[in-house]
């Protein structure tokens, strides 16, 4: 095995394709989660710990046990509403929980850590494409909790030297090419899934909410990006702080956004089934458009996504669907 890394939330969905591609790429992945939002079943390409990372002995255990070189930060809650209704979780969890980890790492003398953070930062955005540069204007408790751990990790290295790389994701897609692990979010809030859920019968339509935007068919656009992609890129981080690298934050993206519209007809075209859609107002707060725009990535890290075609996406989704017995409804 090659060098260890510590992954905080490992049993996610993104965090367990991290996992993956850490092992593909020589590294052993040792996965610490405990298991409140993850799941068991993902854990699939390197050891276990079951535990909390807001008790830091625990971390404290976990790190001078399998002696990391590095850690990747994932555990984390992750709902936008339920962040506005229950602030409490979201910095306890997110902040505290984070602030916890990394007092374990410097203590433990793990100076690299790759932190899962998101374009929820940069709230409404006032221009496109969003560079790293943009504005950070979080409107939500979640979007704030992270930005909060970006500031401390900058303070953590003016303190302490430890260097971190904050990766700020735009819209996770996909399911692992392969087909061994995926989305299973519970309750599911993600436009993708749940219109491969509709396709499947597992619920009666598919919402859309705004059909007036000043968009090219009036559905709100995002940028997505492919799980195995995003995965890449956290190799890519670590490789970039074992090389030397400084701490720094890049946007991950794709720097082209698809419509609801475009998730709709392109479930329709990989399923061959029709897709049961509502029409539904604008949720209050939800901008028109978001793209990121990935050239700081691009030059420093090297990140160039392998699936960009949104049917790409969309058809590595629903083989993880239909794996997991939802091909029937």
């Amino acid at each position: 095995m090659g060098d260890r890394v510590l992954i905080t939330g490992g049993g996610g969905f993104i965090g367990s394709h991290a996992a993956k591609a850490l092992l593909a790429a020589g590294f052993e992945p040792i996965v610490f989660d405990n298991f409140c939002r993850g799941h068991r079943s993902l854990v699939r390409f390197g050891p276990l710990i079951e535990d909390d990372i807001l008790d830091r002995p625990a971390v404290e255990r976990a790190i001078e046990q399998t002696r990391p070189i590095a850690c990747i930060h994932f555990a984390a809650f992750a709902y936008v509403a339920e962040s506005v209704e229950r602030p409490d979780l979201y910095y306890w969890n997110n902040v505290a929980g984070s602030l916890s980890l990394i007092r374990a790492l410097i203590g433990r003398g793990v100076d690299k850590i790759v932190f899962s953070s998101t374009c929820a930062i940069y709230g409404e955005p006032q221009r496109l494409p969003i560079g790293e540069e943009t504005a950070k204007l979080p409107i939500s408790p979640y979007g704030r909790s992270k930005l909060v751990v970006e500031q401390m990790l900058s303070d953590f290295d003016a303190a302490h030297g430890l260097k971190s790389v904050s990766l700020r994701y735009f819209n996770a897609a996909g399911a692992d090419p392969a087909g061994l692990i995926g989305e299973m979010h519970d309750p599911e809030p993600h436009i993708i899934p749940r219109t491969l859920m509709s396709a499947a019968g597992h619920i009666p339509n598919i919402q859309i909410n705004g059909t007036d935007y000043p968009t090219r068919d009036g559905t709100a656009i995002r940028d997505y990006t492919h799980v195995a992609d995003l995965a890449d890129a956290h190799v890519l981080a670590l490789r970039y702080l074992l090389d030397g690298g400084q701490t720094d934050a890049f946007n991950l993206g794709t720097g082209y956004g698809y419509s609801v519209r475009d998730i709709v007809d392109s479930a329709g075209r990989i399923t061959g089934r029709t897709i049961p859609v509502v029409m539904g107002p604008r949720r209050a707060g939800d901008p028109a458009e978001v793209v990121a725009d990935p050239a700081k990535a691009r030059r420093i890290l090297a990140f160039s996504p392998r699936y960009t075609e949104l049917d790409q996406m969309m058809g590595h989704a629903w083989r993880w669907f239909e794996t997991r017995g939802f091909r029937h409804g």
